[in-house]
């Protein structure tokens, strides 16, 4: 399969699927076809599947020079509310290690709060999906995150051979989109 600057959005997923394992989700195919066409068109040729793939690790996974980075992060019950949880994430932001906390429904609502309020953004997740991208235990994941933000919306990944760590990756990487976009 050619991609060059007339390939859609299906044929673009289909050779991230075929062969990188990633199974984008349709606005995140929107996303990524749009970047690919930008650089079709400035370059006037095909784009090969590897620097598609590469490309996407850049944007969405590695980012590099980016403001944050996810490190870890822990869970408690909060006593106050049945059912929310208090989650506090260690982060380096700009290079320095910060320790941030938040409150939600889990994790991801958690680490959402705990980050909207440290980089001053409003920041809502409208759609979260997973899937491995090996067989076997120690097989990574990809997450995928849709972020909604006061300047509309956009797509965080992340990738991690622990889920929890990836969906959180993939919020830091639509938060670090979307900070970018802001500065």
């Amino acid at each position: 399969i050619r991609i060059n600057s007339q390939s859609g959005k299906g044929g673009i997923a289909y050779v991230l699927q075929a062969d990188s394992g990633l199974n984008l989700p349709r606005g995140l195919q929107v996303e990524v076809s749009h970047a690919i066409q930008a650089i079709t068109d400035a370059e006037g040729k095909e784009v090969p599947v590897k620097r598609i793939y590469q490309q996407f690790l850049e944007t969405y996974v590695e980012q590099p020079g980016a403001r944050l980075k996810y490190i870890e992060h822990r869970t408690y019950p909060d006593t106050e509310v049945k059912g929310r949880r208090i989650v506090e994430a260690t982060i380096l932001d700009s290079g320095k290690e910060v320790t941030i906390s938040g409150i939600g429904t889990g994790p991801i609502d958690g680490f959402v709060d705990a980050l909207s309020k440290h980089v001053g953004a409003a920041m809502s997740v409208l759609d979260y999906s997973e899937h491995s991208m090996q067989r076997g235990s120690n097989a990574s994941a990809i997450a995928y995150v849709e972020m909604e933000h006061p300047g509309g919306k956009l797509f965080g990944a992340g990738i991690n051979t622990n889920i929890s760590a990836a969906s959180l990756e993939a919020v830091v990487s639509a938060a670090n989109r979307i900070v970018g976009q802001k500065g």
